[in-house]
């Protein structure tokens, strides 16, 4: 592969503290150097820059394009696919999907934005081996995937009975079985009582049979993530998501690991980065806009993110991200199953719902966002408040929760409304009143920058889920994953809200490990991609025990357990990365 000089941009690496300085960027063998010989310059290839920005790679550390739940979100919206649909071209697939896109075409949008990387964020366990096989087929991104642990029996069983190093060592066990990277908690205690029909209402409420708590479960997680040394801080999709109200819950369990201290051990070699590239949070919050609903009614239904931030504010062992909602066609998908359930009561719609054995369920339920309906309007202020009330941006990352909110490919819509506000002042002309009324957002005159912007959907996403060392800067070392859009910062004109989105949406280059992937839109090259689990080192003999356990308790389960885990074939270019090996 000959060496790659993007010459002359304006840079915005935000690890390394670069704020729109010129700058060249040098890429060799796949990765970012901090220059090239003579000979090897003569021999480069030459992207001229010039008046346009320059970013790292995109990331999302928060999607949901994988596995079991987004395939029957295809099965049940056919006409998601046959009104939206892109031909083949000499070197991609056709596809089709506005909200549940088919595999290749997530691949496609992700790299024409100028994302290289995202990561699945809810995975059954015994649903891995199909969520492998749909990332393996997802082109050019590279990917990981987080394990759903808050409502499974072995996790339960462990937490209640104080059994920390069984517990410990089925994390560690469980990671490697299904080559994943995280711990997904999704209304803890909540989704094991569906399954009999029942949810839970409170942080202190026990679930049937096991008797735990979420408090306990959130709790337990959270230490257990730290004592592991995991990458990333424990996932949290918080009891109550999606009622009015619920923002109180979700305060309540943001406090839960105040005091729990981040610890992570990584075997790595960090990229060069001016900021510290490990992270420094204890939980990481997902779609909070979901997680932030007041009132006590739908006829009183508001805002309640500006408490939230408040308390983000103050206390730095959270980051969250969004979870905006821009807007028109989506589709909710969720391990929280009574919440997809109300969803589907409220709207009449179509509705499923999954429970997978001793682990956790999922229910999917297509949807539409309006600008005329109240709650919606409010939801879309919503969205927005949660990344401009956080003062912070290193508290927050960028997201839909796709195709939850909306797609990711609106990305450049929610872009755009972080940084103009006289855009967010037009939506609100078209919304319904509420939207205004019901939340803090029409009194926030805050326009992020590019520089913002990189933090939000590159360099945080990375900091967060531990992937510093080759994901989200422009430092030595890292990936040379680049993206170049069409935009001068000097001439930036934010109130040009329809020029911006178009060329957010385009990058002009996307570069993925040093090879030219999109150009002008448009895909020209399929890099090779990843996928990214994490081997957590435990001591052998706790391992022993636990699985004896597990052995015991497999006859519950509808599979064989030779066939439980998933080989390292079902992964395209598996690495590894190596866990807690200070222990």
């Amino acid at each position: 592969m000959a060496a790659l000089i993007v010459k002359n941009g304006y840079v915005f690496d935000p690890l390394n503290e670069i704020n729109g300085e010129v700058m060249d960027v040098f890429i060799k063998d796949g990765k970012i150097v901090s220059g090239l010989s003579e000979a090897e310059i003569k021999d480069a290839k030459v992207i001229d820059a010039t008046g346009k920005t320059v970013m790292p790679g995109g990331v999302d550390s928060h999607t949901h394009i994988a596995g079991s739940k987004v395939n029957s979100g295809r099965f049940m919206r056919p006409e998601d696919h046959y009104k939206y649909n892109k031909p083949k071209t000499d070197i991609t697939h056709s596809g089709c999907g506005e909200t549940t896109k088919t595999v290749y075409l997530e691949g496609y949008e992700y790299a024409q934005m100028g994302y290289t990387t995202a990561f699945e964020a809810a995975v059954p366990p015994m649903k891995a081996r199909h969520t492998h096989e749909e990332m393996r087929s997802i082109p050019m991104l590279d990917m990981g995937a987080y394990l759903v642990l808050g409502n499974n029996w072995f996790m339960m069983r462990y937490l209640k009975e104080g059994d920390m190093e069984k517990a410990a060592a089925y994390i560690s066990w469980m990671m490697r079985a299904h080559k994943t990277y995280g711990i997904k908690c999704v209304n803890p205690a909540g989704v094991e009582n569906w399954g009999w029909g029942e949810n839970v209402s409170s942080l202190d409420e026990a679930n049937i049979h096991f008797e735990i708590t979420p408090r306990e479960i959130i709790k337990g997680l959270c230490e257990l993530n730290e004592e592991l040394g995991i990458p990333m801080p424990m996932h949290l999709h918080a009891n109550n998501l999606g009622h009015p109200g619920c923002y109180e819950t979700t305060l309540e369990s943001l406090a839960i690991p105040s005091k729990i201290k981040a610890r992570q051990d990584l075997a790595v070699e960090w990229a060069e980065t001016k900021i510290d590239p490990s992270r420094d949070r204890s939980i990481y919050l997902t779609h909070m806009q979901f997680n932030a609903f007041a009132g006590t009614s739908w006829r009183d239904f508001e805002s309640g993110v500006k408490p939230l931030a408040d308390y983000i504010n103050k206390n730095e062992h959270v980051v969250i991200d969004s979870g905006c909602v821009p807007f028109g066609n989506a589709t909710c998908m969720t391990g929280d199953g009574p919440s997809i359930h109300d969803i589907a009561v409220l709207t009449g719609g179509k509705w499923s719902n999954c429970d997978v054995d001793l682990e956790c369920g999922s229910g999917v339920c297509p949807f539409t966002y309006l600008k005329n309906n109240p709650v919606h309007s409010v939801q879309w202020a919503m969205g927005l408040e949660c990344l401009l009330l956080i003062d912070n941006p290193w508290q927050a990352i960028m997201t839909t929760d796709s195709p939850n909110g909306g797609p990711f490919t609106k990305y450049p819509i929610v872009m755009s409304w972080l940084m103009s506000n006289s855009f967010r002042e037009q939506t609100f002309d078209e919304c319904h009143k509420w939207a205004n009324d019901r939340s803090e957002l029409g009194g926030v005159d805050r326009e992020m920058s590019l520089y913002d912007i990189a933090i939000l959907t590159r360099a945080n996403p990375a900091k967060t889920i531990g992937m510093v060392h080759r994901k989200g800067s422009l430092g030595i070392g890292a990936d040379g994953d680049v993206t170049v859009y069409d935009i001068d910062p000097t001439k930036l004109d934010v109130n040009n809200h329809e020029e911006l989105i178009r060329k957010f949406s385009r990058a002009a280059y996307t570069i993925k490990g040093g090879e030219i992937a999109v150009k002008d839109g448009e895909i020209v090259s399929l890099p090779n991609q990843r996928t990214y689990y994490s081997d957590i080192t435990v001591d052998e003999t706790a391992e022993k025990a636990m699985l004896a356990d597990v052995k015991e308790w497999f006859r519950y389960y509808s599979i064989g357990f030779k066939h439980y885990p998933t080989p390292e074939k079902y992964l395209t270019n598996p690495t590894a990365i190596n866990v807690n090996t200070e222990k």
